[in-house]
């Protein structure tokens, strides 16, 4: 296993560019202690960050919701999440920026605690492997649901809203499947726990309404290039029964890119015309600059 402490490289953090080894916070820090850490999860392709400014904006944005400004405006994140990438000498790889309170403040009550930011890239192939991609990855049903929106603030990537994605996917993975997928709160089918669903059916590609978890990204390229495709993307409320009518099912997401879906639960399905027309045209978008 890798050990994430332990790398050659350079992390940017507070507008320093220090060694990756050095990227160190307190325990007690308000962060840690109480989930209130916003994230982002980046690819370059070519040496070019792909929809940075839409992720920079995001994580802005998430650290608004979660009641904190990042002392960092969105150019001077750019240019950070740009400096990385080239600092440790990479044109495709994964990068990572966070923010989150510092140590300064420990009871629950973060008023006037001091904010941070890190930026990390390394190389980091997709989440899931060639193989396990060529012939679709295989899902279990999570026992969690995604929160309702006035429980979490769901609008946010923040990391206590991935408390129940790693229950999930570590009970998948004992159980010997690759992930695992969601529901929300009302039962509606949701995502899996770090990428979106698509389902392909009656020839249209379908996808839950994001409106409990998060919009991805990702998400909304692969519904613009399937739209530029010719396809029609419907975006609704979508029953577990819903199922077994798809032919095609796949997963997005910076981490998880394109992938395939062989089985969810019961239901076994086949990557066919769709899967590989969103790969391809996925592929084009990110490489073609």
């Amino acid at each position: 296993m890798t050990d994430y402490a332990d790398i050659e490289g350079s992390i940017w953090l507070d507008g320093k560019m220090i060694p990756w080894r050095d990227a160190k916070v307190h325990f007690l820090t308000h962060g840690l202690q109480y989930a209130g850490t916003v994230f982002e999860g980046e690819r370059a392709y070519g040496g070019k960050i792909f929809k940075l400014r839409e992720h920079t904006d995001r994580l802005i944005d998430g650290a608004r919701i979660m009641g904190y400004t990042i002392p960092f405006t969105a150019d001077q994140i750019d240019q950070a999440c740009k400096d990385v990438l080239a600092a440790n000498g990479l044109s495709d790889g994964y990068l990572r920026p966070a923010a989150w309170r510092g140590s300064d403040k420990l009871g629950l009550s973060p008023a006037g605690a001091s904010v941070h930011l890190a930026i990390a890239a390394w190389a980091w192939p997709s989440y899931f492997s060639p193989e396990q991609k060529m012939k679709g990855v295989r899902l279990t049903h999570s026992d969690w649901r995604r929160p309702a929106p006035d429980t979490a603030p769901v609008r946010a990537k923040a990391s206590g809203l991935y408390q129940i994605c790693t229950i999930a996917k570590q009970k998948a993975e004992e159980e010997g499947f690759d992930d695992a997928l969601m529901l929300d709160y009302r039962g509606f089918l949701a995502e899996a726990t770090g990428a979106n669903l698509f389902l392909v059916i009656d020839g249209k590609l379908h996808t839950p309404t994001a409106d409990c978890f998060l919009d991805g990204i990702t998400r909304r390229t692969v519904i613009d290039l399937a739209r530029a495709a010719g396809l029609e993307v419907v975006e609704r409320h979508m029953d577990p029964g819903e199922l077994a009518l798809a032919n095609e099912a796949f997963l997005t997401g910076t981490a998880a890119e394109i992938t395939p879906v062989g089985e969810i639960g019961e239901h076994r399905y086949t990557p066919g015309a769709v899967c590989s027309l969103i790969i391809d045209a996925y592929h084009r978008a990110t490489h073609d600059h």
